[in-house]
């Protein structure tokens, strides 16, 4: 069935949905439009669902939830497992909660309990909610950071991580096997006489959630005697760590101004382009607020409030944006040095960052005898390492971080945490004033001791099916046309992640990694550059990480890398 044949049979069988058939019939005329929303259907992965809010195969709407909720449902049928529930949060986004209810209703249709929050809550919160009431799953219903014309459909395993790629291909079996007349939600009235919907909230989940995380504190003293003194702005961005976030801070006692204009939950995120922590424009009101109220300190979290981003004022006054890297080495360098302090590294310490985060936590972690693991992009794969490390005793697990602003530091989530991250952002500000300096000294000392790295990241938006294919080409032409050099260094070896393969001096060995359209390039003198395409978007990226023995250095080369690699790739 083509894109036209498909258009044409969604108007037949939800012809008695009026709204349906009114927004089908605007674009009749428009057969881009018309192709783009039916050529294929929004995929399935590990990450679940996530694309453009509106009706057809390739768009998020409450068909193509109930049809996910329905698969998912079968899955764990086939599993034993239903009796267990499923929790449901979801986030700030439009739609969000409309879609977290027809994920309820359409489980308790197939008779799998539902959990469902009486508000929007974290990513995080919905991870510890998994493990707290021993779920079978988890849903969120969020697009993260993407802008507002997006929204998405997370799921979550009974161990609180995202699913892993073969449950989500089995997912996905059941899923393509439905029709979506066959994916109908259950009267909620009837879901709640029969015990298959339960709403939870506080007393659930909330009160053991916020007590857990205080229990994360390096030096809890150091925040009760100095939490006060601090003065720190923080924006949840329009999203849903504005409850949690600020109950942390205030139990904490911890000294905060809150973004006024960004503070209350609205999902078309009027006062930025892209809810986004990773872009400095995020910050557009919290740094004039920082300067009225003299903070030294802004902080952000995104929409589903697993991601952190910051900025740190220097000793003149002016401000800096700090990247995702630079953050988790503040975080992880606090983290060690606390434990060491105190007597608490334990000799099996471990932590664990994604293939394309910062070579500086390597540093780090030598520095304070601490293993340090790479895994995969995709938080999934550090909550693997986590229950490889509790199931072999092999590891205690210390940190995690991505260079895309998640991090984690316990064990009772398994995705990163903004609300985690929260905390260690001002145990580490605390720290910095008890030695006299600010949170952008400390980064300038750790830079000096162990070098300065630099890294940056290049994103290309490329919609729509001839976006797929641009994509996949690009992709393609790499790896049958591998550089020798990048910038003038040489290419030391290339792990290509999808043949599961590292090549250098003409021999192969194999990664021990899942397969995964990755391409690494190893350049001289501990650079390096790497290219995928995202799982959420369509965007192709481009990753470009320096040394150097100066700031200076660093950022000439970085500069000259990614100009080279950009060339490479043709964008």
């Amino acid at each position: 069935m083509n894109y036209r044949e498909e258009y044409l049979r969604w108007l037949e069988i939800f012809a008695d949905d009026e709204e349906t058939v009114q927004e089908l019939r605007s674009i009749a005329d428009d057969e881009k439009e018309i192709e783009d929303r039916f050529y294929t259907e929004l995929a399935f992965g590990t990450a679940g669902l996530r694309g453009v809010l509106g009706m057809g195969t390739n768009r998020m709407n409450k068909y193509n939830v109930r049809r996910a909720t329905r698969g998912l449902a079968q899955y764990l049928i086939a599993q034993g497992v239903q009796d267990q529930g499923v929790a449901i949060a979801y986030d700030s986004r439009i739609k969000s909660d409309v879609f977290a209810r027809e994920t309820a209703l359409t489980l308790a249709a197939a008779g799998v309990k539902a959990y469902l929050f009486d508000a929007l809550r974290p990513v995080p919160v919905l991870s510890y909610t998994v493990r707290h009431l021993g779920c079978a799953a988890g849903v969120v219903i969020t697009a993260s950071h993407n802008p507002p014309q997006y929204n998405g459909y997370k799921v979550y395993a009974s161990d609180g991580a995202q699913l892993g790629p073969e449950a989500a291909d089995a997912v996905t079996g059941y899923i393509r096997a439905l029709n979506y007349t066959d994916c109908v939600p259950m009267d909620e009235a009837e879901a709640r006489e029969k015990g298959l919907l339960t709403i939870i909230g506080n007393k659930e989940v909330d009160d053991d959630y916020i007590a857990m995380i205080k229990t994360l504190a390096q030096r809890p003293e150091l925040l009760a005697a100095r939490g006060k003194d601090l003065n720190i702005v923080y924006t949840p961005l329009h999203g849903s760590g504005n409850v949690p976030v600020q109950r942390l801070l205030k139990e904490l006692g911890v000294h905060y101004t809150v973004v006024p204009e960004q503070e209350k939950p609205d999902g078309r995120f009027p006062t930025v382009k892209a809810p986004n922590p990773e872009d400095p424009n995020a910050f557009t009101l919290a740094i004039p607020l920082a300067e009225k109220v003299g903070a030294t300190v802004v902080f952000g979290t995104d929409p589903d409030c697993d991601r952190l981003g910051a900025a740190v004022q220097d000793g003149q006054g002016v401000f800096h944006t700090l990247t995702g890297n630079q953050i988790a080495c503040l975080m992880l360098s606090h983290i060690l040095k606390s434990k060491k302090d105190n007597g608490t590294l334990p000799a099996n310490g471990a932590a664990v960052k994604s293939v394309v985060s910062t070579e500086l936590a390597r540093a780090i972690c030598r520095d304070y005898g601490v293993t340090l693991y790479e895994v995969l992009t995709g938080f999934k794969f550090i909550g693997e390492k986590i229950q490889q490390f509790e199931e072999t005793g092999s590891h205690q697990f210390l940190f995690g971080f991505e260079e895309s602003f998640g991090y984690l530091s316990g064990t009772q989530v398994r995705d990163k945490d903004g609300v985690n991250a929260s905390l260690l952002l001002c145990e580490a500000v605390c720290a910095a004033a008890e030695r006299g300096e600010t949170l952008y000294d400390t980064l300038q000392k750790i830079y000096q001791k162990y070098g300065y790295y630099k890294e940056i990241n290049v994103s290309v938006t490329l919609p729509g099916k001839d976006g797929v294919a641009k994509i996949a080409g690009i992709m393609s032409h790499l790896r049958e046309n591998p550089p020798r050099e990048i910038a003038g260094l040489k290419v030391l070896a290339v792990r290509d992640f999808a043949r599961g393969v590292r090549l250098a001096d003409g021999l192969e060995t194999a990664l021990d990694f899942p397969k995964s359209n990755v391409l690494y390039y190893e350049l001289e003198n501990n650079n390096w550059i790497c290219v995928r395409p995202s799982g959420t978007e369509p965007k192709i990226k481009l990753y470009v990480a320096s040394k150097a023995d100066s700031q200076e250095k660093v950022d000439a080369l970085n500069a000259d890398m990614a100009d080279a690699a950009k060339k490479l790739m043709q964008i």
